[in-house]
């Protein structure tokens, strides 16, 4: 079994979302100002001085405008470079009528705080050089690093958390490090470098990591793909650690139902999605109703294919984690959990997975569009994409009700969606010219029907020959054209 996990607390990454909410044109009033709130009761009670200047200073900050916030500080435009350049903020038309307000005398009191406390670790620090080993040096270094991200300053809580991976040995702290890293990223949007420590942490864990530090990398990566419109790879990272989800400190188990079921309705193939989406009893605990939640809550339903495989040979796993019932009454009781876990309406989420694979397209869409205004509008993971994903939804539901006939009425089709004829018309026009769907509509004769193509597998088997073939014989004369250069240069 491997350590607890350690950095995993800090930062605090509601903290981003209530940003996000701040400047989200979809978010209500009351949204914004409960997140207002939230981000200056933070601030305050975690001494967040650098966060708050970043935030909030009349000429700096990236939320607040010229004036806004303080009458002291007049005339220049305040620089949003830095904003966009870190992805915290909603920069698709960012609008707020309320911003969090700037106060000088709180900001130098919480500066002197910050400085009276990094003075106190240096001084431990130093005593532990002097007096103590190794493990009590990089004890006081931890905190340090600990302390930067929690304040807010991304640059020094990086390079301290990177200070601490070069002089440490133990591989189980190494990928904690790299991980709280990761976290940083996502705190500030910052997708390349979350990226390229996913990929530092998924060599390290290679390397021997334990169980536990393996399942919740799993999260991360899920979410990472996520906000780089990967749903595909995110879907079986996100679904699987649905039975094994420990990382409270990235999200809640409900976004992370949310997502799952998200990235899984998109991207998963139709046997898949009903596997570990639609029967999935993680889900069903979540999203179902009546007996099949009953039955999904109290392990009468197995697990199947949304167990992680690895976990059920791993014998150095907690015994709690190999069960299949989803005990709902412990969410939120992880003591590095940034945020308790909040009620949550799934009802729009269970129409759009329930509608979709029982062929129920006029509830799907209304499910879509609330799917839309309750969850890819308020969520700042969700919201760059949400255009992508209606649009792929729709896509995907057009597909599985074509698949099954060779002809269609326009008007019939239009029925079932719950949709006027000259929309459907448009919408499917864009995926036909696309590629996306093998059909034509015809609606000069006066027949309105859409007429589908049955794809010609030996057709297309022929034609990736060929097409691949042309590629490997330009490459072979290139190849050949370069020998012949160099040979003449030797000459």
């Amino acid at each position: 079994m491997g350590s607890d996990p350690q950095y995993a607390k800090w930062p605090l990454l509601p903290l981003a979302q209530h940003v996000f909410t701040l400047t989200n044109p979809y978010a209500s009033k009351p949204l914004q100002q409960s997140a207002a709130k939230a981000l200056q009761d933070a601030i305050t009670e975690h001494k967040m001085a650098p966060f708050y200047k970043y935030l909030a200073h009349p000429t700096e900050g990236i939320l607040n405008s010229v004036g806004e916030g303080s009458s002291n500080v007049p005339g220049k435009a305040p620089s949003r470079k830095n904003s966009v350049a870190a992805g915290m903020i909603n920069t698709k038309n960012p609008t707020s009528s309320i911003n969090l307000p700037w106060d000088e005398v709180l900001y130098q009191q919480l500066h002197a705080d910050n400085e009276k406390e990094l003075e106190e670790f240096q001084k431990e620090e130093d005593e532990a050089v002097e007096k103590a080993g190794d493990t009590e040096i990089q004890a006081a270094r931890g905190k340090r690093a600990e302390f930067w991200a929690r304040v807010g300053d991304k640059d020094k809580a990086i390079a301290a958390h990177e200070d601490i991976f070069e002089k440490i040995g133990v591989l189980g702290t190494k990928i904690d490090l790299v991980l709280a890293i990761i976290r940083m990223g996502l705190f500030y949007g910052d997708k390349q470098l979350v990226k390229k420590q996913v990929a530092r942490a998924k060599t390290l864990v290679e390397t021997g990591g334990d169980w536990d530090r393996r399942n919740r990398l799993k999260a991360y990566e899920g979410l990472h793909n996520l906000t780089v419109r990967s749903y595909n790879l995110a879907a079986p990272l996100l679904l699987d650690s649905l039975s094994t989800f420990t990382s409270y400190e990235l999200c809640t188990y409900s976004n992370l139902v949310v997502y799952a079921v998200l990235a899984g309705s998109v991207s998963l193939k139709r046997v898949d999605f009903k596997s570990k989406v639609v029967d999935a009893p993680e889900i069903k605990a979540i999203l179902g109703d009546g007996e099949d939640k009953l039955l999904a809550l109290s392990g009468a339903i197995s697990a199947g294919p949304g167990v992680d495989a690895e976990m059920q040979d791993a014998s150095s796993a907690p015994s709690a984690a190999k069960t299949t019932v989803v005990n709902l009454t412990t969410l939120g009781s992880s003591t590095e959990q940034a945020e308790a876990e909040m009620s949550v309406d799934f009802g729009s989420l269970a129409q759009l997975v329930s509608s979709l694979y029982n062929g129920r397209y006029k509830l799907f869409f209304q499910a879509l569009a609330l799917v839309e205004e309750q969850f890819l509008t308020q969520d700042r993971y969700l919201h760059e994409h949400k255009n992508w994903f209606v649009r792929e939804m729709r896509l995907r539901a057009y597909q599985q009700l074509l698949q099954s006939y060779r002809v269609v009425g326009l008007d019939s089709m239009a029925n079932d969606f719950g949709i006027t004829v000259d929309f459907l018309d448009r919408d499917l026009a864009k995926f036909i010219a696309a590629g996306r769907i093998p059909c034509t509509i015809d609606r000069v004769s006066g027949r309105g029907v859409i007429e589908t193509n049955r794809p010609d597998d030996k057709n297309k088997q022929y034609q990736d020959v060929v097409r691949q073939g042309d590629q490997l014989i330009t490459k072979l004369q290139k190849y050949g054209q370069a020998v012949r250069l160099r040979g003449s240069e030797r000459a």
